[in-house]
């Protein structure tokens, strides 16, 4: 399970009793509001009515400082633990500050792949098994990087972190303009709050894709909500050449699709329309496949970017499901699988039961079909607390504010929220002085 120096940790109101991922959609469908259309009585209106009255009802400005103080939290982290990161191979074995504190683990690479590109053959070892290369790594992020780079004269550690910076605050504008007709202004910010300071949140400010890949993953979900088909189908190439999510997000365009058709009797759709939606679904299948079809036609190689994959396991090759039991067993005995199948029901019940209703068919299926995704090729691990990331969605069922009512039951909404941004807040500390510091020689990658 360990890490050398430049390696990283990749695998990185319905029927609650049936919690398959077919009842989520079921569910959705029959019980949640149309997407496109906001719930009357918004559960917090004096929240947004003195919101209204510092921000002038400025939805965006109240989205931007909110996630400003929150990135100030971070930075402030991150400053203060980079004097503690000992020289090694990923910094150059120097000394580093902020900025130099920001490109390690997988920083490095995309730094490779903004310098200097992608081999034109998968290097491998006498034995023929693939090694460790920049094919692994996805281009769009590190390509705007290198035009940051290129108009500013920044470092790519400057100019990385900075752009990963920037992104960030447009996805979290995206996501609250997403939450914001379900579960309103102020729960939308209390999500998007939440989301903000999440453990792994760091990785939004530091040389990863993480606030790109939230960015076009949120504008796709909204597109789709809107049945923005072509938009959709345009944002999922993106998506294809940033990370590996298009193909769970197929299955999401499936069910928004689903539910246009079954509204055609009330709502005839149009050929075009109908075109339309079917290009939304052919682009996520295109998308899913076009960074490995690319690899494939540069190196000659039809699996070299599945090979390349493997060379980030302890196997030599990409493992489907079996991680997830084996390593629970090692650590926890027999309670680990346990542990994994109750984790697995929770995820599923925590979308298909009535206190997600108000998030809409495509909030409460992605999260879902996402984890699903995740757990198939991914492994256990320090990585994986990056994969929650994209899991949003059931910070608003976690704080109450995804039921019917709109606000928590028991446990006030307000105490969630404190609770979880403390509890938030710590672990990011200990993810940035634990996860994120490498220890030399070796180490788990975040």
């Amino acid at each position: 399970m360990t890490r050398m120096g430049v390696a990283r940790g990749r695998g990185s109101v319905g029927r609650p009793l049936d919690s398959s991922p077919a009842s989520v959609a079921a569910a959705a469908a029959d019980s949640a509001p149309d997407s496109k259309a906001a719930l009357s009585g918004p559960p917090f209106a004096r929240a947004e009515a003195v919101l209204d009255r510092v921000f002038r009802g400025n939805a965006v400005v109240q989205v931007v400082v909110l996630y400003a103080i929150t990135r100030l939290l971070t930075t402030v982290m991150l400053a203060l633990v980079a004097p503690s990161q000992l020289p090694a191979d990923m910094t150059d074995h120097q000394a580093v500050d902020y900025v130099g504190f920001t490109r390690l683990w997988d920083g490095q690479w995309y730094e490779r792949v903004a310098t200097g590109g992608y081999p034109n053959t998968v290097p491998r070892d006498p034995a023929g098994i693939a090694m460790q290369n920049t094919w692994a790594f996805y281009p769009l992020f590190p390509f705007l990087a290198r035009a940051v780079m290129e108009v500013t004269g920044l470092s790519f550690a400057a100019a990385a972190s900075t752009l990963a910076l920037v992104i960030g605050f447009g996805a979290a504008v995206a996501m609250a303009a997403l939450l914001r007709p379900r579960i309103g202004r102020a729960g939308a910010l209390l999500v998007v709050g939440l989301y903000a300071v999440f453990p792994s949140s760091p990785a939004l400010q530091v040389a990863y894709t993480e606030s790109l890949a939230m960015l076009l993953l949120c504008g796709y979900l909204l597109a789709l909500s809107r049945e923005r088909w072509l938009v959709a189908a345009g944002l999922a190439l993106l998506i294809g050449v940033t990370r590996p999510i298009a193909l769970p997000l197929g299955v999401v365009t499936l069910v928004a699709v689903w539910l246009r058709w079954r509204r055609r009797a009330a709502e005839p759709m149009s050929p075009g329309e109908t075109g339309a939606a079917l290009t939304s679904l052919v682009g996520c299948g295109v998308a899913g496949l076009l960074w490995p079809g690319i690899a494939w036609v540069a190196t000659g190689q039809a699996s070299a970017y599945f090979d390349t994959m493997g060379a980030w396991s302890m196997t030599g090759h990409v493992q489907i499901l079996e991680p997830w039991f084996t390593i629970p067993r090692y650590y926890l005995g027999d309670w680990g699988p346990r542990l994994f199948a109750v984790t697995l029901v929770l995820l599923l019940v925590g979308m298909a039961g009535p206190w997600a209703r108000r998030l809409g068919p495509e909030l409460r299926v992605w999260p879902v079909i996402y984890a699903a995704y995740v757990i198939a090729v991914q492994t256990p691990g320090t990585s994986t607390a990056r994969y929650l990331l994209p899991m949003f969605p059931y910070l608003a069922v976690l704080l109450g504010l995804a039921g019917e009512r709109g606000r928590a039951r028991g446990i006030p909404t307000t105490v969630r929220a404190l609770v979880l941004g403390a509890a938030f807040l710590w672990l990011q500390w200990k993810w940035v002085s634990v996860v994120w510091l490498f220890t030399p020689p070796i180490d788990f990658a975040p």
